[in-house]
């Protein structure tokens, strides 16, 4: 069976940024178990999934665009620390959520100086292109609850 939408598929993977390091791996892990079509993975890996059967090994680059986005500078803002009331201990690295005009995005304090908190709202990864090598486990059609429910059920994927 291949890939396509509303099939579940489970595969082995490794993320790698441009320099070569591995970003993440489901290596010694369950394979990734994902409904293909439900938006479940980045869009550009998710693209380069249709069509792949059991077994196929391959490598995808992903842009930004179709990862975790571009960068976007307005994402980055300085705060006056009596916005975090009450964090005793506020420390660069720590993620909290921040409510925008768009909803609620997650974001990373990447800088504190005296009264001035940097926070990031971007993506860790955006801007990245995503280097993928993917490994095929499993191709299944799709029980009718896991497409009723936008994603896979069981090993490797979610458990109510």
């Amino acid at each position: 069976m291949q890939i396509a939408d509303n099939s579940a598929a489970s595969f082995h993977y490794t993320l790698t940024n441009d320099a070569g390091e591995v970003l993440d791996s489901s290596d010694g892990r369950e394979p990734l178990a994902y409904l293909h079509g439900a938006g479940n993975i980045v869009p550009g890996l998710e693209r380069e999934m249709t069509g792949h059967s059991a077994g196929d090994k391959f490598v995808v680059d992903v842009e930004p665009e179709h990862g975790y986005g571009n960068y976007i500078d307005e994402l980055v803002q300085v705060v006056p620390r009596k916005s975090f009331e009450g964090v005793a201990d506020l420390a660069v690295g720590m993620q909290f959520q921040a409510q925008t005009q768009q909803g609620p995005i997650a974001v990373v304090v990447t800088e504190i100086e005296g009264e001035d908190v940097t926070v990031d709202g971007n993506h860790p990864l955006a801007g990245e292109t995503l280097h993928f090598a993917v490994e095929i486990v499993e191709v299944r059609e799709a029980t009718d609850e896991e497409k009723q429910h936008g994603h896979v059920h069981g090993a490797g994927g979610h458990h109510h």
